[in-house]
């Protein structure tokens, strides 16, 4: 039997996004826009799906009077995102490729 896949994370854009948290404590906005390829505005509506699920935190503030947006994965992000892994990986091994 296959496990489901979490939804929340069952995206490109979302997936990449905890990837790269779960591999620093915290990453500007700017950061992320960087290493992913995707536009602004997918980037903010992927966050707040993220950030709605509970799976990481956004800090807004100022540098030198511009916006600043940090983000940092969660207790409850780092948990989902290993049982995603776990999760698909089964797939995989079924598939007799792993």
């Amino acid at each position: 039997m296959f496990k489901n896949l979490d939804p929340l994370l069952h995206s490109q854009v979302r997936l990449a996004i905890m990837t790269i948290l779960l591999n620093v404590k915290s990453a500007e906005f700017s950061y992320l826009l960087e290493n992913i390829e995707t536009t602004k505005g997918n980037l903010s509506f992927q966050i707040a799906k993220l950030k709605e699920g509970g799976y990481i935190k956004v800090k807004k503030s100022f540098r030198k009077n511009y916006p600043l947006t940090t983000l940092s994965i969660t207790p409850k992000g780092i948990t989902a995102y290993e049982n995603y892994v776990e999760a698909i990986s089964e797939y995989f091994k079924k598939s007799g490729k792993l």
